[in-house]
């Protein structure tokens, strides 16, 4: 087992976005972040399914990931804690808490490195709702393709086109 194989980037395509916040100018804020399932398959591939395990303390708030390491013949643990979704409390706080802990053992740790998107959007994909900028149907952001390049571990280059194939974003220059 190479514990660096947990360190290297994620996949674009393991990589979820979801918009922050609308401006009334119609500036999207949008943030990069990984699941707990590119968390569980990335431990199952590197060190094993049954080489690992997580714990959960202090009602949901901590998880602990440990990984054991056969060359000493010990668990070796990380630790963090979570916050509480709007959707399911309980299972946001846990969820949150498992992906804390495993970005400390350096899993999608370049998501911090990724940099502020921000995409002007189309008139038809935002509308105010009691005071507040809203996403309406036509802002198909699950259906835009993501490319990510990478180099030492770094992120180089981020761009993404919408449904309609155009370019909604460009971060650095591809090499590619």
């Amino acid at each position: 087992m190479d514990i660096k194989e947990l360190q290297k980037p994620l996949s674009i395509s393991d990589i979820d976005f979801r918009i922050q916040s609308i401006n009334k100018g119609g500036y999207a804020i949008i943030l990069a972040y990984k699941n707990a399932r590119v968390d569980m398959q990335r431990l199952d591939d590197v060190v094993g399914a049954l080489n690992w395990k997580r714990e959960h303390t202090r009602d949901n708030k901590n998880c602990i990931v440990s990984i054991y390491n056969a060359d000493i013949k010990e668990w070796v643990s990380k630790e963090d804690t979570g916050t509480e979704s709007n959707a399911e409390a309980q299972k946001g706080l846990a969820s949150d808490s498992f992906k804390r802990a495993c970005f400390n053992f350096g899993i999608g740790r370049e998501l911090y490195d990724y940099p502020i998107i921000q995409v002007k959007l189309n008139s038809d994909e935002f509308s105010e709702y009691n005071g507040k900028m809203k996403p309406t149907f036509n802002l198909r952001l699950r259906e835009w393709k993501w490319i990510s390049e990478f180099e030492d571990s770094k992120l180089t280059a981020l761009a993404c086109k919408d449904q309609n194939e155009k370019v909604r974003f460009k971060f650095g220059n591809f090499k590619k």
